[in-house]
């Protein structure tokens, strides 16, 4: 991409803030330049804030139904998946997805709740329940 091709029209979700793109300048070297976005990019982040609330909101009847714990609810209210979560944790994606079992999660230690608390930025009394 030009560097006369950066986005610039605006992308409301981005709150104002700008971020970096790199682009090709007309001496043919890679540059950075500030970019404001665009509509791909706002259309695209849009989608994903929907998936992520259809997500939250299957994760919520699930929790009521018994069948997963709080801590899938708040994982996806958070905007994270089983992999981010992992990376972000240091658990295993396998030791999440048993977390997320409401029999194994009733057992967690504090330290682990704490860690997801942490990580989530909420309190542990909140993990263990939905809003």
């Amino acid at each position: 991409m030009d560097v006369d091709n950066v986005p610039q029209e605006g992308n409301r979700t981005m709150g104002g803030h700008r971020r970096v793109m790199y682009a090709r300048a007309q001496d043919g070297r890679i540059v950075s330049v500030l970019s404001r976005g665009g509509e791909v990019d706002e259309t695209v982040t849009l989608q994903a804030l929907a998936r992520f609330g259809e997500l939250t909101e299957a994760a919520r009847a699930r929790v009521i139904n018994g069948q997963s714990s709080p801590l899938e609810y708040w994982m996806y209210a958070k905007r994270l998946d089983p992999p981010q979560l992992a990376q972000i944790t240091g658990f295993w994606q396998w030791r999440i997805r048993r977390h997320c079992q409401p029999r194994r999660f009733a057992k967690l230690s504090a330290v682990i709740l704490q860690r997801y608390a942490d990580v989530m930025n909420i309190t542990v009394e909140q993990l263990k329940q939905l809003p």
